[in-house]
């Protein structure tokens, strides 16, 4: 989000707290999110493709509310009408391509009117057939996950995403001469698909309560955590979505503040760091270690202000829109050891992969190899876990090592804080030396989170540790 956006989303969150009766309040939070995905989706080289991705994330939302809910759920009418609102909220910014309003509800002119009205007929014919003969059983619950995860992969491999441009290319009639990997940019699927599989995996072990297509459709697309997160839970989302809202200066005040902070974070500080931080470009011009290390702990900090901005931003609008988003930063360079970071760091994501993937890998590797020795099972459960979330941000070796090195990092400090364990009441009674090996564990924690930072900042394995060498004055 750029600042018109976010200035514009204020406005309209300060509209939506002081119109929208509670009623109505579900309503126009669905018309406002739905409109305001379209408008963040940038520009993308292939034609119409702008367009059409947007309208894939709403019928994925839906689709996957088919899959999960009841029968009786599926013949509410209320259901079939907030479908039908989103139906002709896609046509009427499809309409617009007649009135010249390009760039203000959509980045490009949307496609002709009967390519709209064709495709959200194809699409409502699959919605009917999904909630006809679908039911929220494993089985399809599970068919659900795996196509979400076979369309991130399709999005973050290269080669995959390279036919899949080629491929969208033809079938709009563009030459395919000029496709490239990065021709597909779908804003906010990651998180979507995070939202979505967190709703599947719950319903199919009976977690989930049921909600409204309504309420679903809010929860996935709500528009300040759309982009960068943070990552909610649908239960706590839909409890804050029917709670009253209470106007007060105590709430407004943290809202503002809130977005204050986010706007000087992002704006003023991790913008002014991108300007020497550690990129593609740079890092091969770099020739002493003094300057290879400001470079890379410019990067450090302007990841950390940019991110942590980003949230602070979607705290504020989410709390203006009565929506109290979670927590995504605690101050994770302050931490003692490589644990705290990530229970401090992009907290949110931390807690979907140890929910969705390390505590059921942990119990599955238990329960089928018993004699396995837990330090095997630590040692293999937490390098997967990182590397997946290297794999998440990018299917690339540079993050299958950045992966590989958090991994192994966390496992080295759970065995050395087992062997310590019997140390720690006589450090702790001196509170010097403990003082000392605070200050000394932290700094350590940090140089190990920014020489990671390497990996993941660059495009190639061999630049990164060109950089690895120049900081320790090493290489040619």
């Amino acid at each position: 989000m750029a600042l018109p956006e976010i200035f514009i989303f204020t406005l309209f969150a300060l509209v939506y707290r002081f119109t929208a009766r509670s009623s109505a309040r579900g309503w126009l939070l669905l018309v406002g999110s739905t409109l305001a995905i379209f408008w963040l989706q940038p520009a993308t080289p292939i034609r119409f493709l702008d367009f059409w991705l947007p309208v894939a994330t709403l019928a994925l939302t839906i689709f996957s509310w088919l899959l999960s809910a009841e029968r009786d759920q599926k013949r509410n009418r209320e259901n079939w009408l907030t479908a039908g609102v989103i139906g002709g909220i896609v046509l009427l910014l499809a309409l617009t391509r007649y009135v010249s309003m390009d760039g203000i509800l959509t980045v490009n002119r949307p496609p002709q009117t009967l390519q709209v009205l064709l495709g959200l007929a194809g699409l409502a014919l699959l919605g009917w057939l999904l909630g006809r003969f679908s039911n929220a059983k494993s089985a399809w619950l599970g068919a659900g996950m795996l196509f979400l995860l076979a369309l991130f992969l399709v999005l973050k491999l290269p080669q995959l995403s390279l036919s899949a441009s080629i491929g969208l290319r033809s079938l709009v009639g563009q030459g395919t001469a000029t496709a490239t990997a990065l021709d597909i940019r779908w804003l906010g699927f990651s998180y979507v698909a995070f939202r979505l599989i967190h709703t599947l995996r719950d319903r199919q072990g009976g977690r989930l309560a049921n909600v409204s297509l309504q309420e679903y459709v809010n929860y996935v697309i709500f528009f300040p955590a759309f982009t960068a997160g943070p990552i909610d839970r649908l239960p706590r989302f839909t409890k804050d979505l029917q709670k009253p809202l209470i106007n007060s200066v105590e709430e407004f005040g943290v809202a503002f503040y809130r977005l204050t902070i986010g706007i000087f974070k992002k704006f003023a500080i991790a913008d002014t760091l991108a300007l020497i931080a550690l990129n593609g470009t740079n890092a091969g011009q770099l020739q002493t270690a003094g300057w290879s290390w400001i470079v890379v702990y410019a990067y450090a900090f302007q990841i950390f202000f940019d991110f942590s901005g980003y949230t602070d931003i979607a705290i504020g609008l989410g709390r203006l829109l009565g929506i109290q988003l979670p927590e995504n930063f605690n101050q994770p360079y302050r931490r003692t050891n490589l644990t705290l970071f990530w229970n401090n760091w992009h907290m949110t994501l931390t807690q979907w992969f140890r929910a969705y993937f390390f505590n059921p890998f942990t119990r599955s590797l238990r329960t089928r190899y018993k004699n396995l020795a837990p330090g095997w099972v630590i040692l293999i459960t937490q390098v997967s876990t990182m590397v997946l979330i290297g794999l998440w941000h990018g299917v690339t070796w540079n993050f299958v090592v950045w992966g590989i090195w958090h991994g192994l990092g966390l496992f080295v400090q759970n065995r050395f804080s087992d062997w310590m364990k019997p140390r720690t009441a006589a450090i702790q009674s001196r509170p010097r030396l403990s003082k000392a090996l605070d200050i000394l564990n932290t700094l350590f924690t940090f140089h190990f989170v920014v020489l990671g930072w390497v990996w993941f900042a660059l495009p190639s394995a061999s630049l990164s540790w060109q950089v690895i060498l120049r900081l320790f004055g090493l290489g040619g």
